[in-house]
């Protein structure tokens, strides 16, 4: 979901309602913390002169545009106008703030996203980047997802200095449950929602379909666990300062056809309950995943470089990037195609399953993401199709996650956010699409 921005601070600034003005105090806090980090000439300006609007389209986190008035003159290279970010639910922890602000120091300086002007407890001051984000329909634009899978196959080939255990996806979705069984009794409806979709079970039946440990053997190159973070092994990370191609190809073991014994012999069929190899058989290289690539957070820049598509496009809030499965990071973008959250009318989107990715656009995704990946090399016509059937597999499997994720997040959001959105209704939506995705992916 757009802008999703959670943090263990509280909010200084009164939450932006829908059609609403900013408050006094939002101008006077905005224009302390302006001061204080960009200097230059915005310690000549007075707090009631700066220009300070909000930003629409946040959903967890507070936006606002400031600018400096036209009749103070730059003092030097100091920007003239910047977005400032406030954090809002609580949901992580200050060890989680801390790694996103350098992650997003890190791609700033890799200029993949907007440079950073200012962190401070309660949130930062970023670049403004004259933009405007995709709608969801626009996903479907065959150009632009050729260039959103070319962009997130080099934001998969980044190293990063951060742990290397995927333990982000399964780590978090246990941290939510905690989270909401300690929710006070006023809040029954939203614990009741776990009971309801048996959400716990469904989650152990993920974690051991999906954890390391269901990985097949011939996917580890010598000892188990040795493929984490690894991403595309066989090919040496390249610093992206700009982005330089990979010079090698896929490796082999990656996505070679898995072995026929390891297969499960009765998966025509889908048995009751939940303990299942659903998903034994859907390895997914562990690279670094943005995780939330959805439409809000896609700009579609005003004055991009050049006319190439490449450039007119910037992902940006990485606040929950992470190593973590590649199928993930794919299936999860499949499933924001379903969502439209520019809806004017309560719960304030809408799901439209129906726009869920064909076959034939998902395989028109996967080409683009694997021409990035592959470059130099030119798999035979067989291996070819081979790569992107099984693509085809792992990327929907690991949409159940997404679909409960988000669901989870959403479930926490109605108890703490006083942003107005039907999150209720956005959890209960995303439950029921994980159980529809889980029956149709049954026969394969």
């Amino acid at each position: 979901m757009a802008l999703r921005r959670v943090s263990d601070w509280e909010c200084p600034l009164q939450p932006i309602r829908r059609h609403s003005a900013i408050t006094r105090e939002a101008e006077q806090r905005a224009w302390q913390w302006c001061r204080e980090f960009l200097a230059g000439a915005w310690r000549l300006v007075k707090a009631d002169e700066l220009e300070v609007s909000p930003v629409s389209g946040g959903l967890s986190s507070l936006l606002f545009r400031c600018c400096l008035p036209e009749h103070i003159p730059s003092v030097g290279d100091e920007p003239r106008e910047v977005l400032l970010r406030v954090y809002g639910a609580i949901l992580q922890g200050v060890d989680s703030l801390v790694l996103e602000s350098v992650m997003f120091a890190i791609l700033a300086e890799r200029c993949l996203g907007p440079r950073l002007y200012g962190v401070f407890p309660e949130g930062r001051l970023e670049q403004f980047i004259p933009s405007r984000a995709l709608r969801s329909h626009e996903l479907q634009d065959p150009e632009k997802s050729a260039v959103i899978a070319i962009k997130m196959a080099r934001f998969h080939y980044m190293e990063m200095p951060f742990t290397k255990e995927p333990t982000w996806l399964f780590g978090t979705m246990d941290q939510y449950i905690r989270k909401i069984k300690r929710l006070p009794p006023s809040d029954v409806p939203k614990v009741n929602l776990l009971e309801k979709y048996q959400l716990e079970k469904e989650i152990d039946y993920l974690r051991w379909a999906l954890g390391p440990e269901a990985l097949p053997p011939h996917v580890l190159p010598a000892e188990k666990g040795k493929h984490l973070g690894k991403g595309f092994p066989g090919r040496p990370y390249t610093n992206p300062l700009p982005w330089h191609p990979p010079k090698e190809g896929l490796f082999p073991a990656i996505y070679a056809p898995l072995p026929q014994s390891w297969r499960s012999p009765g998966r025509e069929k889908w048995p009751s309950g939940t303990s299942v190899k659903f998903l034994e058989s859907t390895p997914s290289p562990v690279v670094f995943c943005h995780n939330d690539i959805q439409e809000g957070n896609i700009l579609l820049l005003s004055n991009p470089k050049t006319s190439a598509p490449l450039d007119k496009l910037m992902l940006i809030d990485f606040e929950y990037s992470s190593y973590n499965y590649r199928g993930f990071d794919i299936g999860n973008h499949f499933c924001e195609w379903i969502y439209n959250y520019d809806h004017n009318e309560w719960p304030f989107f809408q799901a439209l399953t129906e726009n869920y990715p064909s076959q034939e656009q998902q395989l028109h995704f996967i080409r683009n993401y694997l021409s990035e990946i592959q470059r130099n090399v030119t798999p035979s016509p067989e291996g070819q199709a081979q790569l992107e059937k099984e693509m085809l597999v792992e990327v929907n499997r690991f949409a159940l996650a997404s679909h409960i994720f988000w669901g989870l997040w959403s479930i926490l959001q109605d108890a703490l956010s006083t942003i107005e959105f039907g999150y209720l209704e956005y959890a209960q939506s995303r439950f029921q699409g994980y159980f529809k995705l889980k029956e149709s992916l049954a026969p394969f």
